[in-house]
């Protein structure tokens, strides 16, 4: 643990010196750093591909599941989104400095609150390589410095896209320490991140259960709250049959193991006396192994569902389905079973999408919509650090804006007070 601890202490040290320089970076240099980490991605594509076969070999040896190993695996297609979130979140106008709100007062005091970079930024994650450029160029473009802990099975993809992140930064003349990797797979560093006060600023935990949890429970220094994404997708009464047969196989399907995918489906009872279970039918034969409740459960080639499966994040092509008597049950449901992470409702009746906003807390809500949108790159952020459910400072995707902190900056004329 000791050395754990002095690899923290000396990361955390050059952390906080980059910061102070990248607090002042012009906005031009740090879209350039990020411009060239994305060419480098497309240029030193068989060597990242090489590393991450690495890691999936690794993965399997671990018994890692099919949608744990789709989390991990990099291919030509997957660098290239790297690489234009890259790009996208350099064109983004630089949130630091912005000013947020101006005003004066009667005492002559001209006062603004501007965006001002939070420090050092520590990111914990597992499985996923992408957040090793995500985290980097979220944390440069706000000005902030980031100290990166990947899981042990990208350990080797996630240090060759590091390795691009630092030639942009050299490149632009920026200091390198602005982003590091914690090159370990000592579980031991984890805990000394948690415990770096007056090093780390902030943790942001993007993983699973066990991770956060751990997070949550060790954690010295603040924590951006990330929960499971235990998804819910409720069909109404009042739902196009159309829309709701796409919207509940993508939700579920089109990637298992990100935390948008969809968990649950409530299933309104007047939805199945009009439609009967086409849903469950369109499920099970894209694969998906339907746990369901109740008269659903009737339905040939489910599972009966245990208690155990409602509020459970399955990360794989499973999901728990239950029917419910309205749009009050299925909130009802919501509240006792979900993280507050993303829901979904399907229905052309806009007074029952109304409620379902208002009623419900969670960091995104959906309206005939995938729950496979909650992603920053879908909101226009370029990329994300992850989603936060807290709803203290950042909620929802986590974007270079959600990076800031902020000052106010009051100028006079020789003003006094009385």
């Amino acid at each position: 643990m000791a050395e754990a601890q002095q690899l923290i202490s000396d990361l955390g040290k050059r952390a906080r010196d980059a910061a102070l320089t990248l607090a002042e970076a012009p906005a031009d240099a740090k879209a350039q750093a990020l411009e060239t980490a994305a060419d480098a991605v497309l240029t030193r594509e068989a060597e990242i591909l090489r590393a991450n076969a690495s890691d999936l070999e690794f993965g399997r040896e671990k018994g890692l599941s099919e949608a744990m190993l789709d989390r991990l695996r990099l291919d030509g297609g997957r660098l290239s989104a790297i690489a234009m979130g890259l790009r996208e979140v350099a064109a983004q106008p630089d949130p630091v400095g912005q000013v947020i709100a101006q005003w004066d007062r009667p005492s002559g005091l001209h006062i603004r609150r501007v965006r001002t970079p939070i420090g050092v930024i520590g990111v914990i994650y597992e499985s996923r390589p992408n957040v090793t450029a995500d985290a980097g160029a979220l944390a440069l473009k706000s000005g902030n410095a980031v100290i990166l802990r990947g899981g042990s099975e990208s350990l080797h993809s996630s240090a060759a896209i590091h390795a691009c992140m630092a030639e942009g930064l050299r490149a632009a003349g920026l200091p390198e320490a602005a982003i590091q990797m914690v090159p370990t797979r000592d579980r031991a560093a984890v805990s000394a991140m948690l415990q770096a006060q007056g090093l780390i600023d902030v943790i942001i935990p993007r993983g699973g259960k066990g991770l956060v949890g751990l997070v949550q429970s060790e954690a010295r220094v603040p924590v951006f709250a990330h929960l499971e994404g235990i998804c819910h997708v409720y069909v109404d009464g009042a739902a196009d049959l159309d829309k709701a047969r796409r919207v509940v196989l993508n939700a579920k399907t089109r990637r298992t193991g990100i935390c948008g995918a969809a968990e649950c489906l409530l299933i309104d009872r007047a939805f199945l006396a009009r439609h009967g279970d086409i849903l469950l039918r369109d499920l099970i034969a894209a694969g998906v192994e339907v746990r369901a409740a109740d008269e659903l459960a009737g339905t040939a080639g489910t599972v009966p569902a245990a208690e155990g499966d409602f509020g459970h994040e399955f990360l794989d092509m499973i999901i728990a389905a239950r029917p419910v008597d309205g749009i009050e049950a299925a909130i009802a449901h919501i509240r006792r079973f979900g993280s507050q992470h993303t829901e979904a409702i399907l229905t052309e009746d806009q007074a029952k999408a109304d409620r379902f906003f208002r009623a419900l807390d969670s960091a995104i809500l959906l309206h005939n919509a995938s729950t496979q949108f909650a992603d920053g790159g879908e909101f226009g952020m370029g990329a994300e650090i992850g989603i936060a459910t807290g709803k203290m400072h950042a909620r929802g995707p986590v974007g270079a804006e959600q990076l800031t902190s902020f000052k106010y900056l009051v100028s006079g004329d020789g003003t006094i007070r009385s």
